[in-house]
């Protein structure tokens, strides 16, 4: 069973395990997870947050039962606000297509709980077994898809492991005279992680990520490309435009990490960065789907 709250959010499972003696559910919470705060505990079970399998609310003295699964929420004490609206582009029974903004996370982590794209359209439509089967950044805008039916889930990722997707990209960056007598171009290098846990570098040997880039339009001192991944390796896009001296408009990490906002957000600089296109055959269905977000970059 799985189970949603108004917000969205779905409950985690934990087992009780038979080789453990608690007195109550309280004191087997406090002990499996030893990095949360115990009060953290003490407010859950105040807040029907902790639930048996059938989703009725738990309390802290409640008898420990091995053998059972439980379910719990988690809880954010604050959470920054995301003030912009996804849309729904297609659902059907088996996807969904939304149309991202600026600034959202796809999937909770860290501060985003609530403000999250994942946990906004489960809460929109009232599906708990959306999954996202790709993933774009937070601060890029555009196109996600979410399987709806858990045991179709692999068929879906497997169309982007087996490279069986064309994503369309565009982004705002410099207009660079001596590049653009080079476009179109596939760009091509090695990138792994950095020291910085937030940065991607590009490294000798060989290539293991690619990118068509074609010039859309010039506009003054900015150009509008079209980028064309063959790969999806972490931040490529943002990567290859840095490495060839365009880095995207507003990008906070290329060329050079600024300070992580955590609740304070400034809205008025989103990176220009937007998933425009998605196109694949739905391997349940057997229909040719192409997708274009209703979105456009500043400029």
């Amino acid at each position: 069973m799985t189970k949603i709250n108004a917000e969205g959010v779905s409950a985690s499972k934990v087992f009780l395990p038979a080789n453990q003696s608690h007195p109550n559910l309280l004191h087997f919470f406090i002990a499996q997870f030893p990095h949360i705060n115990p009060g953290e505990w003490e407010q859950r079970f105040n807040d029907n947050l902790i639930l048996d399998i059938e989703g009725q609310p738990l309390a802290a003295n409640d008898p420990y039962q091995p053998n059972i699964h439980l379910m719990y929420f988690r809880r954010l004490e604050r959470e920054p606000e995301i003030p912009f609206e996804e849309q729904i582009l297609f659902q059907d029974e088996h996807i969904l297509v939304a149309d991202k903004p600026h600034f959202l996370p796809v999937t909770p982590s860290g501060l985003y709980l609530h403000q999250t794209l994942l946990n906004r359209l489960k809460k929109k439509t009232g599906i708990p077994t959306l999954s996202p089967i790709h993933r774009i950044d937070r601060d890029t805008a555009g196109l996600v898809i979410f399987s709806v039916n858990p045991q179709e889930r692999a068929k879906y990722q497997n169309l982007f492991r087996d490279r069986a997707v064309k994503k369309v990209y565009e982004a705002i960056a410099p207009y660079s005279e001596d590049l653009i007598t080079q476009l179109p171009i596939t760009y091509q290098s090695r990138l792994e992680e950095s020291k910085h846990f937030l940065q991607m570098q590009e490294v000798e040997g060989d290539p293991n990520s690619d990118t068509l880039i074609e010039l859309l339009e010039k506009k003054a001192a900015w150009a509008r490309y079209q980028l064309t991944p063959g790969s999806g390796k972490k931040h490529q896009l943002r990567c290859h435009l840095n490495a060839l001296g365009i880095p995207i408009k507003f990008d906070q990490i290329y060329p050079d990490l600024t300070p992580y906002q955590e609740y304070d957000l400034d809205f008025s600089k989103p990176l220009q960065l937007l998933a425009k296109k998605i196109i694949f055959q739905d391997p349940i269905t057997g229909e040719m789907h192409s997708f274009c977000s209703q979105r456009d970059l500043e400029g």
